[in-house]
């Protein structure tokens, strides 16, 4: 009896211990890893230089005109502050910030990293904003940019706050900041086209940024309205992780140890992406996602998502960065019929392959295929059939039974099992991530790196050398953007750039 009554005196010293326990292994886990972090390379002067010219939200900048005076003041700093400053030992020949390496985008003319505008030679059919991604430069919509301006279209693709200088620059810069610039752009597109469509295209954050402005405008009639959007890779659903990563950075403050503000640490070989990337950058993604989740809920709870306007969007079946299912369930299923087309590019699926893949969205996308009561017009392209690498389009329409077959003319390279999600705006010729470079060799090429041999000895990491930099079906692609623009005829007056 003596130990019975004993008993619920011995289970809460039993509890408390197990809560010590409990507390200290996550103390010791945590010391451990914020070691492990803080053991990462050391951070060289692009991680940590702080560039004050750049826009916030807060600058006193009123339009595109001002906003390019700044940018031109930030460029002038990122020399001063980055290019003078690197030692000699990091002075390397595909460092992004040695002078005349093969990986300095000063030695392009334009620098793609900067905010370009394309000007037809003849009178501006459209307006077309083109909005890169995170941790991206304007040169990852270059390809587009350039064929849209041969057809008659006034462009701007805009360098977003905190790209196209240095990895530091995404430290800070919030996605308000980036929204900022956006209606800057737009205001300076409505202005010189005055009474001519204008169009947005985005890729991955700059999609999801496309999104949010489409969505802000809808009963803001005096502001510059987008005609339609078209979508590339679009940021619209992140993995919740992304929302706990800003707490490493927060823990990095306050313990004084600036690695923790870094997801990775690389070198910077890219000439017009980051390699490193701020745990910062990845938390803006995961709030602009969140607050566009927002928006359109209560869009579609007032009935104001048939203003929106029309979209198109393409995206890889698999993609290491974003959702891919987000983007069906967040945005397209609420979105009003018939106005909205979603283009999806299937993993490689000849019969060989199949044992060896350990992801395959097939069952999910096959049955969504099949759905004839889907609000919007679904394509996917993929092989004629598991013997075949010839790909065709399967088209379901809304309120159409019959599934459309069209052959493409295109088939998977030889080395290729999926697209990826950096892969989808860049032509197979593109010059830094093609397939097929110009082979000059005066500056770098990233899209057709296989290497093999030992680990730990090149500056590359194998998984960013084995992933996808190029579109294999990008004519489809830049033919069905061109399409949906009603851009497929040329104007008399426009000549190739």
């Amino acid at each position: 009896m003596r130990i019975l009554s004993r008993l619920p005196h011995l289970i809460r010293k039993l509890a408390i211990a197990a809560s010590y326990s409990t507390l200290g292994a996550i103390a010791v886990g945590l010391a451990l890893f914020i070691l492990y972090l803080d053991g990462r390379p050391t951070l060289s002067v692009w991680h940590k230089a702080d560039l004050d010219q750049e826009f916030t939200i807060h600058s006193p900048v009123k339009n595109l005109k001002q906003y390019l005076a700044l940018e031109e003041r930030l460029f002038q700093q990122l020399q001063r502050q980055i290019y003078d400053q690197v030692p000699q030992e990091e002075r390397r020949e595909i460092n992004r910030f040695t002078r005349g390496s093969l990986s300095d985008p000063t030695s392009w003319q334009p620098n793609w990293n900067r905010t370009f505008i394309l000007e037809p030679p003849g009178e501006s059919r459209v307006g077309v904003l083109l909005l890169h991604g995170m941790s991206d430069s304007p040169y990852s919509l270059r390809s587009l940019g350039l064929r849209l301006r041969q057809k008659g279209a006034l462009v701007v693709g805009l360098r977003l706050p905190g790209h196209g200088t240095a990895p530091s620059g995404l430290v800070r810069t919030t996605w308000q900041d980036m929204d900022a610039v956006v209606r800057l752009a737009m205001n300076h597109l409505a202005e010189k086209v005055p009474g001519k469509p204008l169009y947005i295209i985005g890729y991955s954050n700059g999609a999801a940024l496309a999104v949010n402005y489409a969505l802000d405008v809808l009963d803001q009639p005096e502001v510059p309205q987008p005609a339609a959007l078209v979508l590339l890779s679009p940021a619209i659903g992140v993995t919740p992780v992304a929302a706990l990563a800003v707490w490493q950075a927060r823990l990095g403050h306050l313990l004084g140890l600036e690695k923790l503000e870094w997801n990775s640490i690389l070198p910077e070989y890219d000439p017009y992406k980051y390699n490193s990337f701020a745990v910062n950058a990845g938390d803006q993604v995961y709030r602009l996602t969140r607050h566009i989740r927002n928006e359109l809920n209560e869009a579609a709870r007032t009935g104001r998502l048939q203003k929106l306007p029309p979209i198109l969007a393409f995206s890889s079946v698999v993609d290491a960065t974003v959702e891919a299912p987000a983007l069906v369930h967040t945005l397209f299923e609420k979105l009003p019929a018939g106005r909205h087309e979603l283009v999806l590019f299937d993993i490689d699926r000849l019969r060989w392959m199949q044992p060896i893949l350990g992801k395959d969205p097939g069952d999910a996308v096959q049955a969504m295929l099949a759905d004839e009561n889907l609000p919007f017009t679904l394509t996917l392209v993929t092989n004629a059939s598991d013997s075949s690498k010839e790909v065709v389009a399967r088209t379901r329409r809304p309120g159409n039974g019959e599934l459309e077959t069209s052959p493409l003319g295109l088939a998977w390279p030889d080395d290729v099992y999926s697209l990826s999600h950096v892969a989808l705006p860049f032509p197979p010729d593109d010059p830094v991530y093609g397939q097929h470079p110009d082979g000059k060799g005066d500056h770098v090429e990233l899209g057709n790196l296989a290497l093999r041999g030992e680990r730990g000895v090149l500056q590359i990491s194998p998984s960013d050398m084995l992933r996808l930099r190029w579109n294999p079906f990008y004519s489809y692609l830049e033919s069905g953007v061109l399409s949906f623009l009603d851009m497929m005829e040329p104007c008399s007056s426009c000549s190739p750039p």
